[in-house]
């Protein structure tokens, strides 16, 4: 889990590359999409903005195909991560839904408003609280631009 102070770093580090400019595209969209409701730019980036806290669960729940990006306009959200070589696998990778789920302990954060988070695939990851929560949730292909099953 890479863990950025703000939205200027992310511009900063991950200026070159389609999918990273589609990323702020993305947040700069925010004004102008219904909370809670998927929206798509290109056909390598999903985002929705979120309000409340995410779906507590007790495991930790890992992908392969996407990134997870959240960019956190309000509030805090604690997040437990961990490798998942680390982790016990529960139930197997799914290719409809690019999940797969563990159990196990790792490290947790907190996470506040004005900072972005990355989700690397070789971790899972859980949330386990959180306060007064808004945030952008992006969806990012591993691929550069474009998916390569289509």
């Amino acid at each position: 889990m890479i863990i950025l102070a703000s939205l200027d770093q992310f511009k900063s580090l991950y200026r070159d590359g389609r999918k990273w400019n589609r990323c702020v595209e993305a947040i700069e969209n925010i004004g102008n999409i219904q909370p809670n409701v998927f929206h798509s730019v290109g056909d390598s980036l999903a985002y929705r903005v979120q309000h409340g806290p995410s779906k507590a669960d007790e495991q930790f729940v890992g992908h392969r195909r996407y990134f997870d990006v959240h960019y956190y306009l309000a509030g805090s959200e604690t997040i437990e991560c961990a490798d998942k070589d680390t982790l016990t696998l529960t139930h197997p990778y799914s290719d409809e839904t690019d999940r797969e789920y563990f159990t196990g302990t790792g490290q947790a954060h907190r996470i506040e408003a004005g900072q972005m988070v990355i989700f690397e695939n070789h971790q899972a990851h859980h949330f386990s609280a959180a306060d007064n929560l808004q945030k952008v949730v992006l969806r990012v292909t591993i691929e550069d631009g474009y998916f390569l099953n289509k």
